[in-house]
């Protein structure tokens, strides 16, 4: 039974590592960056549920015939990204695929602790210094629903920007069309503006 337990030890104890590595710098990234920066729940908790689930399949998976297990494990994760019920905005996106890409760091039994951790450091570092509200201050996005669809939304984009900058009392920079529901007369769109001084 000793000899059982030792034999454990060392892949238990990895594990355990890399399992706390993974959801301290899970958090870090979904939590204490994207969570505080733009307050959306559902990504959040999509993003760290992921995370947690892609880990745990990625580590049964190292733990066999990894180079052709993985590869399928990953094929079927990355598919997963196109069987979303609505569409991501290139932030949403660029962060939750951090999250997955920090599971797969961490997950991989392979690569050397050390390594794993340094790679996930640089990973946070990055996004906190590339996405900081002082470095790309000038511009913000709002996800709006309008209750009836302005008939020039389609073929008069300069119109329909003039027109959400008044709604919004903001300079409408551009907008990005969601959803166009012709059946109820809504419309959801990304509005990129900066605030009137």
């Amino acid at each position: 039974m000793a000899a059982i337990l030792q034999n454990l030890e060392g892949p238990l104890l990895s594990l355990s590592i890399r399992i706390a590595i993974d959801l301290a710098a899970m958090t870090l990234l979904v939590f204490g960056m994207y969570y505080r920066r733009y307050r959306d729940k559902e990504l959040t908790t999509a993003a760290a549920l992921f995370n947690i689930f892609v880990f745990s399949v990625l580590a049964v998976l190292s733990s066999v015939d990894f180079s052709l297990a993985a590869g399928f494990g990953l094929f079927a994760i990355l598919a997963l990204f196109t069987v979303r019920s609505e569409p991501l905005g290139k932030t949403e996106m660029t962060y939750f695929f951090g999250s997955v890409a920090i599971a797969v760091i961490c997950s991989v039994q392979g690569t050397p602790l050390p390594f794993a951790a340094a790679i996930v450091l640089f990973v946070l570092i990055s996004a906190y210094v590339i996405d900081h509200p002082k470095i790309l201050q000038s511009v913000s996005g709002l996800k709006i629903s309008l209750d009836r669809i302005d008939p020039e939304l389609l073929c008069n984009p300069d119109a329909m920007r003039a027109n959400l900058a008044a709604q919004l009392k903001v300079d409408v920079l551009s907008f990005q069309i969601l959803q166009l529901d012709y059946i109820n007369d809504m419309v959801r769109i990304n509005v990129f503006f900066r605030k009137r001084h």
